[in-house]
């Protein structure tokens, strides 16, 4: 918001300039356009396969189960840069580099894991006994988990959704390598504003910043509205 801001501790004057700027930028729109259709398909697709997937891992007890949870948790703990070059490599090896369809598929390797640990405890909340009394009364499988564990999950699903959201949002070092000139997020072009030679003026950088934080806190601010996940995880909830 500062006209220009240097060697003092506020700025002399204060301006509206550089947010109007940005809307005329010619990579920001679509950049905030490829960033939503990129979040809001690996969102879906990281519900759809890590909501069964948490379900499994809830309710089954079999040989290997701990070794499976570490091979999940590998993408969340690991710095992402650790296998964003290999991706990347894999994608181009493919033919996919540059397209719409390689960043939405790296995207989706840490929110996936992220899904399914959300998913875990929530399952483990819902007393089994309750899955018991629906296939009594003849609820097949489908009927059992889109009639009975879909509604008591909401809040988990909502939960993991939009943190997963917020995930691919923030998601630069996946997207960077792979992305190409008309795939890019909004976390790469604000990137590449920062590192232009021609000096983009730092007021802009920042205006573009504000925007990708507005949408981020929004998606922060949905998910705490609808359900906690740190409740979630307490021993308390569990009982």
């Amino acid at each position: 918001f500062a006209q220009s801001w240097g060697g003092t501790w506020w700025p002399k004057s204060f301006t509206l300039d550089w947010i109007s700027q940005v809307l005329s930028i010619p990579q920001f729109t679509p950049s905030v356009v490829t960033t939503f259709e990129v979040a809001i398909v690996d969102v879906l697709l990281a519900l759809l396969l890590g909501v069964p997937a948490g379900y499994v891992l809830a309710r089954k007890n079999f040989p290997g189960r701990s070794v499976v949870m570490l091979g999940i948790l590998l993408p969340v703990v690991l710095p992402t840069l650790t296998y964003a070059v290999q991706l990347a490599a894999l994608m181009y090896r493919f033919g996919l580099g540059g397209t719409l369809t390689a960043v939405i598929l790296v995207n989706l390797v840490p929110i996936l894991p992220l899904v399914v640990l959300i998913t875990v405890p929530f399952v483990e909340q819902i007393p089994p006994q309750t899955e018991d009394a629906a296939r009594v009364f003849g609820a097949n499988k489908w009927h059992l988990f889109k009639d009975v564990l879909v509604p008591l999950l909401a809040p988990g699903i909502v939960a993991a959704g939009v943190l997963a959201f917020v995930r691919v949002l923030g998601s630069f070092e996946l997207t960077f390598f792979v992305a190409g000139a008309n795939t890019q997020t909004l976390v790469v072009t604000i990137f590449g504003a920062m590192s232009n030679p021609g000096g983009t003026p730092e007021g802009l950088t920042a205006a573009m910043t504000l925007f990708y934080m507005a949408i981020a806190f929004i998606g922060l601010a949905v998910s705490l509205r609808f359900s906690n996940p740190a409740q979630a995880l307490s021993p308390t909830a569990r009982r």
